[in-house]
This record gives C-alpha cells, sequence and structure tokens, in this order.
C-alpha cells in the first residue's frame, strides 16, 4: 500500500476540500433489512447535482487544470453519468466539454448531458470504441482528456465518498461499493483502509458484466466483450474491463468481489424505493448485496452500501 501510484490520504484530503461547496456531503440512510446480523446504512449518492457520485472525480479533475488546458477544452467517454458530471463541472469552471457516448446510452442521460452545455458525439455501444474515438478527437482538437476512472484525480475525488463514510460512521467495518470501470471503488477503498485498515471493503457488480470479479481473482486485468457487458440492466456498469490504474487500487484496498443477478437488482431497486431511495440499477448492486446475499457478505456489524447514482427512468 505504499506504491507511489496509489492515492493517499492526502490526496484524499486535497481533494475533499477542492470539491467542497460543489459536491453534496450524501447522508447515511439507515435501512431495516430482515434478517440482518448488524446495521445496514445506504450511502446515498443520487443526492448529488447531477445525480450521481461521478461529480466528485468530474470537478476534481477539471478544477486541476492550467489556464492553457481550459481554454482547449475537456473530451471524455461516458454511457451517461460521468458524461453529465463532467458537462456540469465544465460548465461551473467555463471550459468547453465534449462527450463521447454510447448509441444505447439512455436518452434521457444523453439529453441531460446536452442540457448541461456539452457538444455530444455518439458512437457505437463498445466502451473501447467510445474510449478509441475520444482519444482521436483529443488528439486532433487537442482536448484535455478526463477519463471516466483511469485517472488519479478521479480516484482521489471519487474517494471523497469514503472519506464521508469513515468520517460519520466511524465503527463501519464493512462498505460495499458498486465497480464497473472501478473509479468509485478504487477511491472509496483507498479512502475506507486509509482509516480504518481493518475494515473490509467488497466490490458489487452485476453477474452479467463481472470482469472485476474475474480479473480480481485471476490476478490482471480480463476484458470481456461488449456483447457480453452489454446484457445487463445496469448500464453504469457495463465497461470491458478495469483500468489499469484502478486495478493496482483494488488489489491493494479491495478484499473481494461479488456479484449479484439483475432480478435481484431489480427488486433492490424495488427495497430502496420503498426506503424513499431513488435508485438505478447501477447504484443498486450493492444493496442487492446486502439484501439477497447476507451469508456472502459476513461477517460484519455495521455495513454501508454505496447508492452510486439514481439517474433512471422506468
Amino acid at each position: 500500500m505504499t506504491s507511489p501510484e496509489l492515492t493517499t490520504l492526502a490526496d484524499l484530503r486535497d481533494a475533499q476540500e477542492r470539491i467542497r461547496g460543489v459536491a453534496v456531503r450524501t447522508p447515511l440512510v439507515a435501512l431495516p433489512v430482515p434478517g440482518a446480523v448488524g446495521e445496514v446504512f445506504i450511502k446515498n449518492e443520487g443526492l448529488q447535482t447531477t445525480g450521481s457520485f461521478k461529480v466528485r472525480g468530474a470537478y476534481n479533475k477539471i478544477a486541476q487544470l492550467t489556464g492553457d488546458e481550459r481554454r482547449r477544452g475537456v473530451i471524455t467517454y461516458s454511457s451517461g453519468n460521468h458524461a453529465q458530471a463532467v458537462a456540469y463541472a465544465a460548465k461551473a469552471l467555463g471550459v468547453k466539454a465534449v462527450v463521447v457516448m454510447p448509441s444505447n446510452a439512455p436518452d434521457f442521460k444523453r439529453e441531460a448531458t446536452a442540457a448541461l452545455g456539452a457538444e455530444i458525439v455518439t458512437v457505437g455501444p463498445s466502451s473501447a470504441e467510445r474510449k478509441q474515438k475520444a482519444e482521436e478527437l483529443a488528439a486532433k482538437f487537442g482536448y484535455v482528456m478526463v477519463p471516466p476512472y483511469d485517472d488519479a484525480a478521479i480516484i482521489a475525488g471519487q474517494g471523497t465518498c469514503g472519506l464521508e463514510i469513515v468520517e460519520e460512521l466511524g465503527d463501519v467495518d464493512l462498505v460495499l461499493v458498486p465497480v464497473g470501470g472501478g473509479g468509485q471503488l478504487s477511491g472509496v477503498s483507498a479512502a475506507v483502509k486509509h482509516m480504518k485498515p481493518d475494515a473490509r471493503v467488497l466490490g458489487i457488480e452485476p453477474e452479467l458484466a463481472a470482469d472485476a470479479q474475474e480479473s480480481f481473482r485471476a490476478g490482471k486485468v480480463v476484458t470481456w466483450t461488449a456483447e457480453m457487458t452489454t446484457r445487463t440492466i445496469c448500464d453504469g456498469l457495463r465497461t470491458q474491463s478495469l483500468g489499469e490504474l484502478n486495478f493496482l487500487h483494488i488489489r491493494a484496498f479491495v478484499d473481494d468481489i461479488l456479484t449479484v443477478s439483475d432480478d435481484k437488482v431489480r427488486d433492490a431497486m424495488g427495497a430502496l424505493r420503498s426506503a424513499g431511495i431513488a435508485a438505478e440499477p447501477s447504484g443498486a448492486v450493492s444493496a442487492a448485496a446486502v439484501l439477497f446475499h447476507q451469508q456472502e457478505i459476513l461477517p460484519y456489524t455495521k455495513v454501508v452500501a454505496v447508492m452510486s447514482g439514481s439517474n433512471y427512468l422506468p
């Protein structure tokens, strides 16, 4: 955990100060779970300005750009939540934003991104394809890349969520975090382990896009095809592989990665709705683990399941 490539507590504290007043300090909400052996809390990131945790990392990244970089504008690639976050942060900082989005991105996420002033470029459903297009446009026009997860500033920004969890619930001993490309899991796990080394952190992903679990257990980054990952309803977790920097963090700070079915994700969304929490499928995977996989997540006395976003229209 001492590698210079890994996010430090100082990095996380700096990011927390940088995004103060922009990102919301979201609440922990107690969730009654029949049969739970301990207390269950939901970290409701759906209450962020753009409806997901992504604004933390996007703002932390763009706020650190030089004057010349801001004049050139920024570009990213995303299926929706990071797209909105980059568009929001860029608008707040007076920077042009271009976003490459897949053809299967939810229409309302595309419309919300455009409404924030971003220029939208549409490509096919493959996450590799949208990354390649963004890199081509960055090279052609000089835009600064704001990656969705494989970036130190993005990881530190997302990790501020983990700082808040431990600051508010000092005796938390288990944190569950959704994982797609690994940005949020990287940052939150780093924050939790720096502050509470004995607490466990588990990544949760849909079983129809379980490349992160396979990578974690194989000890190397494994890539799944777009045809495989696009089967899940969790559109925000359809990335085909973990980022390289994210994988280093996950290997250093994460205890395991578990999977849940799409059916259980739907059930979890309903349970959260009954508790007054609006969740998109990607955000509900951690709640699905708490609700339907108690034996797999033991032991714990106080568990926090990060609900990463609420941008969903049924």
